[in-house]
């Protein structure tokens, strides 16, 4: 499950968006090392693309985790499969998130943990699970598919494909080219089947 990602701040967001107006300009720098920028975790703000009344996207903030019960975050992942059958079914907590509150999330990578590989950690010496960062290769940044209600944000996962499989059974919804007005669109429900997009993986040293 993804519970760790480098996602763009809201200005970089925002830049992205400004940037589309100029063909063949670019918004973000590259990444050499990521240990220079940010990651999110559950609980951080993240920027996210939501559509207007107007078609136009726009930036928004969110809060990265649904509550549950006393733990304000505790709810960052949601599994489209179940999404997909609360909203046939019209209850559940993702039956109207999934209808109403579909967004874009843009990211440079997530991260996955992987089921077996050890590697002691840097920062306490003690052996832990080794994190694989997930990139587009050729991209500065690309989106996951994401759904929120009340100002909370959750990352949609599926089934995983060739590339992250050998490294976790879940992964988020990343969305190919023309796949993002797809996933805004009424016919949504279709990218629940398909192989999705080949990604690069970076072991974490």
């Amino acid at each position: 499950m993804c519970m760790r990602m480098c996602a763009l701040t809201a200005d970089e967001a925002q830049e992205v968006l400004d940037a589309r107006l100029t063909p063949g300009s670019h918004a973000l720098d590259e990444v050499d090392d990521f240990a220079d920028v940010a990651d999110a975790y559950p609980g951080s703000t993240v920027a996210a693309y939501e559509r207007a009344e107007d078609g136009a996207l726009v930036t928004v903030s969110l809060t990265w985790g649904f509550p549950l019960k006393d733990k304000p975050h505790a709810v960052f992942n949601t599994r489209l499969e179940t999404a997909l059958q609360q909203a046939r079914e019209g209850r559940g907590m993702w039956s109207s998130a999934i209808l109403q509150g579909r967004c874009l999330v843009p990211v440079r990578a997530f991260y996955e943990t992987h089921g077996s590989e050890r590697v002691k950690s840097e920062r306490t010496g003690k052996m832990v699970r080794r994190q694989y960062r997930f990139r587009l290769p050729g991209a500065r940044a690309f989106l996951l598919a994401g759904i929120y209600e009340d100002g909370c944000l959750s990352i949609v996962t599926v089934e995983p494909n060739a590339s992250v499989a050998p490294v976790h059974n879940r992964m988020p919804l990343v969305l190919g080219p023309g796949e993002s007005s797809v996933w805004l669109g009424p016919d949504f429900e279709r990218l629940a089947n398909r192989d999705g997009v080949d990604l690069q993986a970076e072991p974490e040293r």
